[in-house]
């Protein structure tokens, strides 16, 4: 046998997902509680088995005046506080009077002989309609206030995800458009020397990676082995300018390749490696990614052998979910970008840390927690 059982993905719906059908759900359950109630007390106070009718009578009376206080009660609900209040108190005492007289009226026809008049009926009455009236009217609010308070968390909730979606998709957007000049450049010299087939190379390539970043979502997550295809996409683009003094080298952990983070997230570091490792040195630049899973965190390293941050004197730089610190007006916008890209994704549940050393080279380090895609559609 099977050590574990499967659980299926089954959500209840919320009782009040419905509403008009809670309500009747509520009304019935509340007042037939309400009649059971009524009758265990007359036949404990010694009244014949006939005084039922005269309880189903009562509570057919109480449920049909709480259906009008209902109608009333939803025109006034958004009404100004002294509107509303005023007005219920007016209509509960009007309708739990009506609902007395009715009561004694029914009583003078159960209790005939008795020498209580119809006004004794309706006073002693009066209490106890008044009393279930008024529970019921303040349930009736406390639930809709409640339930308007929940629409308008759920709809603030629907605001906050819909401005970090579009933050995080203008984020993702952020792709330095140097690239796409520097490579329609590259690719219109070798039309002009009619080297077809090193530009068609390159059209293709630049196609593939372009094709890659339009059909993902700006918010959605793919898994490293993606990501790293994408990296190689863009740097067979650029090796195709800087030729041997581009050089790039992964090392994947088999464990770590099917871990997921945000969509080209590491594009922009390794075109900071080339722009500030490669570009300034003849002899160009090792550019290395590495990623590895260290327990229950996924850890990614992106680093060059260039001439690092010459004005940081050798100074590492840690966030997590940090403010914006200097050193990023060294490398353009790509770390401020991957920075607050991680902040909008993992809160402060990640690490970024960017090191530079006097002898030159420059990194920097991820950690997030590692996640699979059958995880991720569970949550």
């Amino acid at each position: 046998m099977p050590s574990h059982m499967a659980v299926l993905p089954i959500k209840p719906a919320p009782f009040f997902a419905d509403k008009n059908r809670a309500f009747w759900y509520l009304q019935s359950a509340g007042w037939a509680g309400a009649m059971v109630l009524r009758a265990v007390s007359g036949i404990a106070n010694g009244q014949q088995a006939d005084f039922l009718l005269v309880v189903l009578v009562a509570t057919i009376t109480g449920y049909s005046a709480s259906l009008v206080l209902a109608v009333i009660y939803r025109n006034l609900i958004n009404r100004k506080p002294l509107v509303t209040w005023g007005v219920t108190g007016i209509v509960l005492i009007i309708m739990a009077l009506i609902c007395a007289l009715i009561d004694a009226w029914v009583l003078t026809i159960y209790r005939q002989g008795s020498n209580t008049t119809l006004t004794g009926f309706a006073l002693g009455t009066m209490y106890l309609n008044l009393t279930l009236l008024g529970a019921w009217s303040a349930l009736y609010y406390a639930i809709n206030y409640f339930l308007q308070v929940e629409e308008q968390a759920d709809q603030l909730s629907r605001l906050e995800n819909q401005a970090t979606s579009a933050q995080l998709a203008m984020l993702r957007y952020q792709l330095n458009p140097h690239f796409l000049f520097n490579t329609l450049n590259s690719i219109s010299t070798l039309v002009l020397l009619k080297q077809t087939e090193p530009a068609n190379a390159m059209l293709s390539r630049l196609s593939s990676f372009l094709r890659y970043t339009l059909a993902n979502e700006p918010t959605g997550r793919v898994t490293v082995a993606q990501e790293v295809e994408t990296l190689k996409l863009y740097l067979d683009i650029e090796k195709m300018r800087f030729e041997d003094r581009l050089r790039a080298y992964f090392e994947i952990d088999d464990a770590a390749k099917e871990g997921l983070l945000p969509s080209l997230l590491l594009q922009p570091l390794v075109e900071n490696a080339i722009k500030y490792a490669v570009t300034p040195q003849e002899s160009g630049a090792d550019i290395n990614v590495i990623a590895q899973l260290i327990g229950p965190t996924l850890r990614i390293t992106v680093s060059d052998t260039g001439p690092g941050l010459q004005n940081t004197d050798g100074a590492n730089m840690v966030t997590q979910a940090g403010p914006v610190h200097s050193s990023d007006a060294s490398t353009g916008v790509g770390l401020a970008n991957i920075r607050d890209r991680l902040s909008q994704a993992y809160g402060e549940d990640h690490i970024f840390e960017a090191r530079s050393s006097p002898e030159g080279g420059f990194s920097v380090i991820i950690e997030i927690p590692f996640e699979k895609r059958e995880q991720r559609q569970l949550k």
